[in-house]
């Protein structure tokens, strides 16, 4: 009896595993069968005065409700631009599983589109009667999606990383009314105070050379011939960028002659500069951008700042974290370079920021409750959120370069005039921003990407970079916000570069990381030209042997420095070929110096109590 018992429980119990495995397959295959797939459609949208633009558009199928659209808009052939479905993009496939229409399209004179591009076309539509713009072109191509794409729920989003980046900025200066959120990401700022073109005036030359011809010499994407693979040599063969004209683009290249025509902070930048046309945030903004960055690191970071003056409706908002430009597009992101960043960042900025972000204002779907600030943590690898960014709470200490290569947070008390550190810079043996090769940017095997993460012992011992250093830390310090340099220096020139580098040096043995023993992990650099040092409109030689004050800002980070590492501070006058050479002999237009204006210089750094150079570190209270 007792065995017919045991049998009949053992029977039930099979059997009420074989159904719930069979619901288990029925609820699969019912999930299967319901799977959000998309079809590819590709149409050209007539703007307001007739050209039209190349459009792609996925449009999902088996959803039960009508769905928001994703707009991107692009100078690009593939960047930002859907070459891959949406559903299987890792920088969008999380939203695409659950529902939305994404949208693509060139801009005007680019790839499949009419019209003629203009690089940074100036935002005037709003002030100037009957003309247009990137905020018109995105107005139109809105109203024509609302009207012809079907499903969709009214709502639209638009975001973007770079050049579509600083679209999608554009676009919230001046919405159409169903354009709900932005997320503007890695996006172009002040192209004379920083990014891709100058940085605090002095001229991106690699960079703005191989980019300019790249964007200008076809429709289509197009990369310069270089005769060699290794372009240090090249560039300086190259001469006085006088010789770019006279030798290779011969005026072909519309941004390269503004270069030429535009040395210094005139009414063209000012017009180009999103500080001259965005103001308050007219729908929730979601800034994004890497400390990383080597092409758009400060337009994020200067924007949000810009925009958070004017914000009284909360919504303005930035997410930093520890990546190169638009990184974090990527499917498994734990890496920049040597740098290990302790776990998939991409994959979370994408959950759960990005799509929380849209799924929030384009769906309703959460609670809306976003930090002013989500910020990844370097030195500790961490994600944090802050309810001010910079966050107000840090405490202000200045880091001071000492005599015999030494750094400390106290005041040199000297009063000797000569307590000085000197170099001598000479533009025809300039210092390179990485280790060689240094290939051509967009390159298959290019290190561009990574190279402000790249171990700066490579210049360790050159007689034209100075260092400094301080003892190994006996406890963490952790550095939240904007590092800003106060130099004191002299010339025996009339002009001159500054670079200022704050490095991250690790023990000589690091048993956590021992590959990474000795490495010296620059975490903010930049570099200042020196005529801009009192306006950057009215530029000015400087007089040889005066001591100067230049204030370098270095940009936003958030580093632990760790116990046992070692903070160091690099100054140099040379940073080829990402920088041109300064011919350190005041002429009023570089892009028009010839070769006899270029002389060697003897540097000086102050470190006396009348002239202490220091760095400012926001300091966090652990």
């Amino acid at each position: 009896m007792k065995q017919t018992v045991i049998s009949h429980f053992l029977l039930h119990k099979f059997t009420s595993l074989c159904l719930a495995t069979m619901i288990a397959l029925l609820a699969s295959c019912q999930s299967r069968s319901q799977t959000i797939t998309y079809v590819k459609e590709e149409v050209m949208i007539p703007m307001r005065d007739g050209v039209k633009l190349f459009t792609r558009i996925y449009i999902p199928q088996n959803v039960k409700e009508p769905v928001p659209i994703l707009l991107m808009r692009s100078p690009y052939s593939s960047w930002n631009m859907g070459t891959v479905p949406p559903d299987e993009d890792p920088y969008v496939r999380d939203m695409a599983k659950e529902g939305y229409i994404f949208v693509y399209q060139n801009i005007r004179g680019k790839q499949r589109s009419e019209g003629k591009f203009v690089m940074q076309r100036p935002v005037i539509a709003n002030r100037v009667a009957d003309t247009v713009d990137e905020s018109t072109d995105t107005y139109d191509t809105i109203e024509w999606l609302l009207k012809h794409v079907k499903n969709n729920n009214g709502k639209v989003g638009q975001l973007g990383i770079s050049y579509p980046g600083w679209l999608a900025l554009v676009s919230s200066g001046y919405p159409h009314p169903a354009l709900k959120a932005v997320s503007p990401q890695a996006e172009m700022g002040d192209l004379f105070l920083g990014d891709d073109f100058h940085h605090n005036g002095a001229f991106r030359l690699s960079y703005g050379f191989e980019y300019s011809f790249e964007e200008e010499a076809a429709k289509g994407d197009t990369s310069f011939p270089f005769p060699q693979y290794d372009l240090y040599d090249w560039y300086l063969r190259l001469g006085p960028l006088s010789n770019v004209n006279e030798q290779y683009f011969h005026h072909r290249i519309p941004t390269w002659d503004a270069f030429v025509q535009h040395p210094d902070y005139d009414s063209f930048w000012q017009h180009q500069s999103p500080l001259s046309y965005i103001d308050t945030p007219r729908i929730p903004t979601l800034h994004v951008g890497g400390f990383w960055d080597q092409e758009d690191i400060n337009g994020p970071q200067l924007m949000y700042s810009h925009m958070e003056k004017y914000d009284v409706h909360h919504d303005n908002f930035i997410c930093l974290g520890p990546w190169y430009h638009g990184q974090w597009v990527n499917e498994d992101v734990e890496q920049i370079g040597n740098y290990h960043m302790g776990s998939n960042t991409a994959a979370y900025f994408q959950q759960q920021i990005q799509k929380a972000w849209f799924d929030y204002w384009l769906k309703g779907k959460g609670n809306g409750h976003f930090p002013e600030a989500i910020v990844f943590q370097t030195g500790s690898n961490q994600w944090k959120t802050y309810d001010t960014w910079p966050p107000r709470n840090a405490i202000h200490r200045q880091l001071f370069i000492q005599a015999n290569g030494q750094l400390s947070f106290h005041k040199p008390q000297t009063q000797d005039s000569l307590a000085f550190d000197a170099y001598i810079s000479d533009p025809r043996h300039p210092v390179p921003y990485r280790s060689r090769p240094i290939e051509k940017t967009y390159s298959p095997h290019s290190r561009w990407r990574t190279w402000l993460t790249e171990d700066q012992r490579f210049v360790d011992h050159r007689p034209d970079v100075a260092t400094w250093e301080t003892p190994p830390l006996d406890s963490n310090l952790t550095v939240t916000g904007d590092i800003v340099a106060h130099l004191f220096a002299s010339t025996t020139g009339t002009d001159a570069d500054w670079v200022v580098k704050l490095i991250d040096v690790y023990p000589d043995l690091d048993s956590l990381h021992p590959t990474m023993s000795g490495y010296e992990l620059m975490v903010a650099s930049e570099v200042f030209r020196g005529r801009f040092r009192k306006s950057f409109t009215q530029p000015e030689p400087i007089q040889p042997g005066k001591v100067e004050a230049y204030v370098v800002d270095l940009h936003q980070i958030n580093h632990v420095f760790r116990k046992g590492h070692r903070l160091m501070v690099q100054i140099q006058s040379t940073w080829f070929p990402v920088i041109d050479r300064n011919p350190q002999r005041y002429v009023p237009n570089i892009f028009e110096a010839k070769e006899n204006d270029f002389q060697t210089a003897t540097q000086r750094i102050y470190r006396n109590a009348r002239y202490a150079t220091y760095v400012d570190l926001p300091v966090m209270k652990e």
